[in-house]
């Protein structure tokens, strides 16, 4: 292959939460642009490996416990020298009406959602060379209150302003760091909206694009803005909602 289809060989790209969904897909396609891939998740990530050109580095641990995070981000640059590209894709939901939802389970999708997600990019910044490129994933919930997810609304706002925040500080080190906010996608995460009738068709109707979205959409945004074709793209929240932002 010639380096124009391999635009990443010889690079190290970390992806946290690959065993699934967007973050399975995002690995998959950083891997076929020829990056070495280092995993962080609590498991091992057997069949996200075992599709993988190259095998990956894994390391195990429970990144609701930022420092663990932090400290798996070290290990990586330890074992394989830099770190040139970080996409913090990990994270989860809580669904429930706001009088309802608890206090703790508030705050643990706050924890891995956000503050993990800072502790995950603010390590692999210290390790990463000039021309590194970040990538967190929000939503459109980065936008928009949503119904029954008040955690995972305020986080993934939070997430949208985190990376806006990065890239400010880090530019002048040479590190771009933006964000992709997806809308409605068709994964495990979004289930239970597609078993519930009633919500599944007001979703239908608001998409542009008139289908969801897949894991393999959200995987070719992060590629471009990882690769130089998007050199001059910094702070950025790129919305992969098939128009569902402009309804």
């Amino acid at each position: 292959m010639t380096s124009r289809s391999r635009p990443l060989q010889d690079r190290v790209a970390i992806v946290t939460g690959a065993s699934r969904g967007i973050g399975r897909a995002v690995a998959l396609r950083l891997d076929r642009l020829g990056a070495q891939l280092a995993l962080i998740q609590r498991t091992r990530a057997d069949e996200t490996a075992q599709q993988l050109a190259q095998p990956p580095v894994v390391v195990q641990c429970d990144l609701s416990r930022a420092e663990d995070g932090e400290a798996a981000v070290g290990q990586i640059a330890k074992d394989l020298g830099k770190i040139d590209v970080c996409i913090c894709n990990a994270g989860t939901i809580h669904r429930e009406p706001a009088l309802e939802v608890e206090v703790r389970e508030f705050r643990r999708v706050i924890e891995l959602n956000v503050v993990s997600t800072f502790a995950v990019a603010r390590a692999a910044a210290r390790h990463m060379p000039a021309g590194g490129a970040i990538v967190l994933i929000g939503s459109v919930l980065s936008f928009q209150g949503g119904l029954q997810v008040p955690a995972y609304a305020a986080s993934k706002a939070a997430v949208a302003n985190l990376a806006r925040a990065l890239a400010n500080e880090w530019a002048s080190r040479g590190i771009r760091v933006n964000a992709i906010a997806p809308g409605y996608i068709d994964n495990e995460q979004t289930a239970p909206l597609r078993a519930d009738a009633e919500r599944r068709r007001q979703i239908d109707e608001r998409i542009p694009a008139g289908r969801w979205g897949t894991n393999e959409d959200v995987a070719d945004a992060v590629a471009w803005l990882v690769c130089s074709e998007s050199g001059y793209v910094n702070g950025h929240v790129l919305a992969v909602d098939g128009g569902w932002l402009g309804r």
